[in-house]
C-alpha cells in the first residue's frame, strides 16, 4: 500500500473501481435531479434541490478524477450563462406578473399574454422559476466548489 506522499508525486489514486461507479451513476444523479426540478411544483422538492442534485454530480465527477475533468464536462463560460440565465428567468417572470398589475410572483397575471386559465398559468409560472432556481443553484454550487477546491485558481483541485 502506497503512502499519502507516493500517491500524490505520481498524481494521485487513481481508482477504476471509483471512476467507473462515478461514471456509472452520476446520469442517474442528473436525471433525478431533473425530475426533482420538474415535479417539484407538484411534490415535493423543487428547483433548489434538484439544482443541488445537478450541481452534486458535477461535483462528484471533480471528487473522483480531478477538477479539469469535471471543467471539462460543465465549462466555466456555460456555468456563468446558465447561473446567469437561471436568475433571469426566476426575476423576469415576477417582473413580468408585477409589470401587468399583478404582484410580485402573481402568475395568474399572465392571463393577459396568453389567454388560458389562470389556474393553468400558476401552474405554468411556478414551474418556470423552478427551473430558473435549478439552473442557478447548480451553477453556484459548482462554481462554490471550483473555487474553494482550487484555492481561487481554479487550476488544481482537491
Amino acid at each position: 500500500m502506497k503512502s499519502l506522499q507516493a500517491l500524490a508525486k505520481d498524481g494521485g489514486g487513481d481508482n477504476l473501481i471509483l471512476q467507473t461507479t462515478i461514471r456509472l451513476t452520476v446520469p442517474f444523479i442528473q436525471l433525478f435531479g431533473l425530475y426533482v426540478i420538474v415535479h417539484g411544483h407538484y411534490s415535493p422538492g423543487g428547483g433548489f434541490q434538484g439544482g443541488v442534485l445537478l450541481g452534486a454530480a458535477f461535483i462528484l465527477i471533480a471528487l473522483g478524477y480531478d477538477l479539469p475533468t469535471s471543467k471539462r464536462h460543465f465549462p466555466v463560460r456555460t456555468n456563468a450563462i446558465l447561473a446567469n440565465s437561471g436568475a433571469l428567468i426566476y426575476t423576469g417572470i415576477a417582473t413580468l406578473c408585477a409589470l401587468l398589475g399583478g404582484y410580485f410572483l402573481d402568475y395568474s397575471i399572465l392571463t393577459r399574454l396568453l389567454p388560458i386559465d389562470p389556474i393553468e398559468w400558476r401552474s405554468l409560472g411556478i414551474f418556470l422559476v423552478e427551473v430558473g432556481v435549478g439552473l442557478g443553484v447548480m451553477c453556484i454550487m459548482l462554481s462554490l466548489y471550483w473555487d474553494m477546491a482550487s484555492g481561487g485558481q481554479m487550476e488544481e483541485g482537491l
